[in-house]
């Protein structure tokens, strides 16, 4: 069905094999990658695929060798539960404590950018103390797709944990999404250029840059803060109105006029000294 409206659309459908094969106990991919590349697709794509195989039904895939499933957990997107007065970070971690309480060692759990709702370093804690208990207590395949590149270095420490990354292609300041699962960590988030694909103005895009560039170099220097001072609301310059396009010349009025496919040799030719005659004259 996927595949179907892709075609439909004009875009290619991109397969992408997936390996959880466990050394310790634990086989955990930890995928990182911008936003808009397919990391939350992957996540759900394998997840259905695994249940399928437990239901007996054929899976998408040329070769598929699928373990006995137990249990299927997914922390999943973003939403609050007003109604139990629970923020969206509340419902996330109630659902993460679930997973983590509960998944033995057959599970399969999806785990889609945990600790987003707070704080970064918060955030971060959270979500590199998670990794370490579904490896060390859970012991259980994982995906666990997350913006948290620190993360990726538990790779180096944890046997059972490996590197994934939703390739991209930077192209005359643009970002490509290739939509291919590769191993390795990646190299940047690219929110900003997600940012500018989404539509935001371009004064918005300039800014968020110099602010990005500024907190990065504060990062490197040990200034975090003394560079956000440095940054207040108001000190992006409000650029100049566009001008207005000029006027179209003589010689694109006549070329509009054209057919060149109607045109003989010898028409073409006295075309062009026709076009030539219609250029300003050089000063």
């Amino acid at each position: 069905m996927v595949e179907d409206a892709l075609r439909r659309s004009g875009e290619p459908f991109v397969a992408n094999d997936c390996h959880l094969s466990a050394t310790d106990g634990a086989a955990i991919r930890l995928l990182t990658g911008p936003n808009m590349a397919g990391k939350s697709t992957w996540l759900r794509q394998n997840a259905l695929i695994a249940l399928l195989a437990q239901t007996g039904s054929f899976v998408p895939a040329d070769h598929a060798h699928v373990g006995l499933v137990s249990q299927i957990f997914s922390r999943v997107g973003a939403s609050d539960d007003l109604a139990r007065g629970r923020s969206t970070f509340m419902v996330e971690m109630v659902e993460t404590a679930a997973i983590l309480n509960q998944a033995d060692e057959r599970a399969l759990v999806i785990l889609d950018e945990i600790g987003r709702g707070t704080a970064t370093y918060d955030g971060l804690s959270i979500a590199w103390a998670t990794l370490e208990h579904l490896h060390a207590a859970n012991r259980c395949r994982a995906l666990f797709a997350t913006h948290y590149h620190e993360l990726t270095q538990l790779a180096d420490t944890l046997s059972g944990v490996s590197n994934a990354t939703v390739a991209v292609k930077e192209w005359q300041g643009e970002v490509i999404f290739l939509h291919e699962v590769r191993d390795g960590a990646a190299a940047a988030s690219y929110g900003v250029q997600v940012a500018k694909l989404a539509g935001l103005p371009e004064t918005v895009i300039a800014r968020a840059r110099e602010v990005l560039t500024a907190l990065e170099q504060g990062e490197r220097e040990g200034g975090r803060k003394a560079v956000i001072d440095d940054l207040p609301l108001f000190a992006a310059v409000r650029p100049e109105p566009a001008a207005a396009p000029p006027a179209p010349s003589a010689v694109e009025d006549r070329l509009k006029a054209v057919d060149p496919d109607s045109l003989s040799p010898r028409e073409a030719l006295d075309m062009l000294y026709e076009l030539r005659g219609l250029l300003p004259a050089k000063a």
